[in-house]
């Protein structure tokens, strides 16, 4: 039997909240909400601190990236005139010039987004005020305008700003975004920046997201212009296509001379042929993966 000077196991209700205290508790939550919808105005970013940044669209702040992966542009071989029209493009918008936004469309693995790097390097080489680099994810897309407010900021700096890997499916609505910032909205792209995208997908939407467009509306032809018309928004369209087996050795070839690989040819020749026979596709991707396993197997660090 339990004492009767013993505590009750069951506590006590909690007292109601004042009217005062009720109503502050709520205006902290009302405050907290409209925090979390507006958030404070970021800091304007420091463009001298880098010449390359990371645009983080869920915080809207731009990362400075001290150190770019990316490759030479003499690297780059197989590709030399798409590397000269975009190298041209990008050093006259550099210099304040009429410049295009430019789609890189094509292949996968043939030099695409390290191509866009390499062309941002060459272009600072010879320059006292860098052109600036900004790297967009594809998710972010849809805070493409704020960061275009964030960029209009800054007028005197030229900006290049580049997307990889860009595609839309079919649920995908921020490709209207895009189409308002490259042409046709209000705004549209501030004078001091130019856009890059690369792509797998000349039209950046998957054919059959094209095709079942084209046979569900009662306008078949209205509406696949609708969808493939942000394509329209690039002046510039640079197409990547497979290389053959005798580009893919060049691009061995070339590698092993600027490294100093130093093994008889007719056996790198082999064993790349091999090594391109076990991946089922040739491209400069997979002719630096092969330099990279001959060099580790010889002993070379690759600089």
């Amino acid at each position: 039997m339990a004492d009767s000077n013993t505590p009750s196991s069951t506590s006590a209700p909690a007292a109601p909240e004042t009217g005062q205290a009720a109503l502050r508790r709520a205006l902290e939550r009302i405050a907290d909400a409209l925090e979390s919808a507006h958030p404070p105005a970021q800091p304007a970013p420091d463009f001298d601190t880098a010449q390359a940044f990371v645009w983080s669209g869920d915080q809207g702040v731009l990362d400075p990236v001290p150190d770019v992966a990316r490759m030479e542009l003499s690297l780059l071989h197989g590709i030399d005139r798409m590397r000269d029209i975009l190298l041209e493009n990008t050093r006259r918008f550099a210099d304040g010039l009429p410049a295009n936004n430019a789609l890189l469309w094509g292949a996968r693995g043939m030099g695409k987004s390290s191509l866009v790097k390499a062309v941002h390097a060459e272009v600072n080489a010879r320059r006292d005020v860098p052109l600036l680099l900004v790297e967009i994810h594809r998710e972010d897309i849809a805070t493409l305008p704020r960061l275009m407010a964030v960029l209009r900021s800054a007028p005197d700096r030229q900006v290049l700003v580049y997307c990889d890997d860009l595609s839309f499916d079919q649920a995908d609505t921020s490709y209207k975004s895009l189409k308002a910032v490259l042409e046709g909205g209000i705004e549209g792209r501030p004078k001091n920046v130019i856009f890059y995208a690369t792509s797998n997908r000349r039209h950046l939407m998957p054919r059959d997201m094209v095709d079942n467009e084209r046979q569900r509306a009662i306008n078949p032809t209205e509406a696949v212009e609708e969808m493939v018309s942000l394509s329209d928004r690039f002046g510039l369209w640079l197409g990547f296509h497979n290389c053959s087996q005798d580009e893919y050795l060049e691009m061995v070839r070339r590698y092993c001379t600027h490294f100093g690989l130093d093994a008889p040819w007719t056996d790198i020749k082999a064993q790349a042929i091999e090594w391109t026979n076990t991946r089922g596709s040739r491209s400069g991707r997979v002719a630096w993966q092969f330099i990279q396993d001959l060099a580790g197997r010889l002993g070379v660090r690759l600089g």
